[in-house]
């Protein structure tokens, strides 16, 4: 009775620690959404920084304790970075120009920041579904033996495909869940940008037109690039589990560095991909092609490549997975779910914390992101309705262009 009651006590406990930690990401993630679209030329200008900082303070750590080749490997990110933040402070008004554009765009169709919420809200629920099903499929399958020497009790799993197989719903579920509102927020700028009269209100025409759109005849392209980027995730979650064991090292670490190559280039193929997806309703792969032919025939391949909005949307995300991790280790303590305050709960706390923060910002921020790719796009291939609608936007991003690629528009 007393093993069972505690047992029950213990799901209970990581139940609610979930929930509350979610909720705290959630409230992060609106409060770093308000500063994105109040301060967006500060905040490019800061994440860029702090990728400098952060090299030199690398650096000097390495030389404090005394490892000479880390203080050299410090030495050459810190130049690089430095070389890299002149090379593109003067890129920074055009960033800022399409991040004030964006956000005048989700400002003007306030409602699809609440289609985010609730797919943060939708992310942290599976979130929960996941965690207790894999506790489940851990306790049912495991067996435990306990040494008639030492008195210890090991227990073992024997979950294996079950648990490949809860994994791979893991990543492929969040993948369709990031794109779904990629997809939708694309569309919605897409109407601001060629029908203001559409899309000019929190609960805009254009918000569930490109809604609708995105859950049925765009839905099969969402899921088709979401399963390519969730296998490759899969296979990299068990590489690293491979890595961590005693036997192929090696191999596993090259496999683990060639599938996180592959996610990045399959990620950045859908990132633009799912504009077109959006704007136009086309097909996963036209789209694709779609989108490679337009910045292949405008020369922009290096151009699309240096995002520094990303940096910045990136920056904000680890900013409340730190935060929210923070969070966890506060709502662990405060409800003496950790008795005696014991480091190993607490920081598993956390890191559960930080996970989930990551998770429910970057969701969020794909709000802001979806709209900047949108833009990139629409300014390339519609720069005069954008003049025609919008010419205080459209002069302000054109003369940023210009001071930044002087003839190249």
């Amino acid at each position: 009775t007393t093993s069972t009651s505690t047992t029950t006590f213990s799901a209970g406990g990581l139940l609610y620690s979930i929930v509350a930690i979610g909720l705290v990401g959630i409230g992060l993630s609106a409060v770093m959404l308000y500063v994105m679209m109040r301060y967006p030329t500060q905040l490019v200008k800061t994440s860029l920084v702090f990728v400098t900082v952060l090299s030199g303070v690398w650096m000097l750590m390495a030389l404090f304790f005394g490892s000479f080749f880390g203080a050299l490997i410090g030495v050459v990110f810190f130049a690089i970075s430095v070389c890299y933040a002149r090379a593109v402070w003067s890129r920074i008004p055009f960033a800022s120009a399409n991040l004030l554009t964006a956000t005048t765009a989700v400002k003007a169709n306030a409602g699809v920041t609440i289609q985010s919420y609730f797919i943060v809200i939708l992310s942290l629920v599976w979130s929960v579904v996941w965690v207790v099903a894999t506790i489940g499929l851990y306790v049912h399958t495991s067996t435990c033996t306990t040494s008639q020497t030492t008195g210890q009790t090991v227990c073992s799993s024997n979950a294996g495909p079950a648990l490949i197989w809860l994994i791979f719903s893991y990543y492929f579920t969040h993948q369709v869940l990031h794109n779904t509102i990629h997809v939708i927020v694309s569309g919605v700028v897409g109407t601001w940008w060629f029908s203001p009269m559409e899309a000019n209100s929190c609960c805009s025409p254009a918000i569930g037109d490109s809604t609708v759109r995105a859950l049925t005849t765009s839905f099969g392209s969402i899921c088709f690039g979401s399963l390519i980027v969730a296998i490759i995730q899969t296979l990299r979650e068990l590489a690293s589990q491979a890595q961590n064991s005693r036997d192929g090292n090696v191999l596993a670490c090259l496999a683990q560095c060639l599938l996180a190559c592959l996610e990045s280039i399959v990620e950045y193929f859908n990132r633009w991909a799912y504009v077109y997806v959006g704007l136009y309703g086309y097909s996963y792969m036209e789209a694709g092609k779609n989108v490679i032919s337009l910045f292949k025939n405008r020369g922009w391949e290096a151009i699309i490549a240096d995002n520094l909005v990303g940096n910045a949307l990136f920056l904000l995300s680890l900013a409340v997975g730190f935060l929210t991790g923070i969070g966890g280790i506060v709502v662990v303590a405060t409800t003496y779910l950790v008795p005696g305050g014991s480091a190993g709960p607490l920081g598993a706390a956390f890191g559960l914390g930080f996970l989930i923060g990551i998770v429910m910002c970057s969701i969020l921020m794909g709000t802001i992101a979806s709209a900047v790719n949108a833009t990139i796009v629409l300014f390339a291939e519609a720069p005069a309705e954008f003049q025609q609608n919008y010419p205080d936007l459209s002069n302000n991003m054109r003369a940023a262009w210009q001071r930044a690629w002087p003839g190249c528009l």
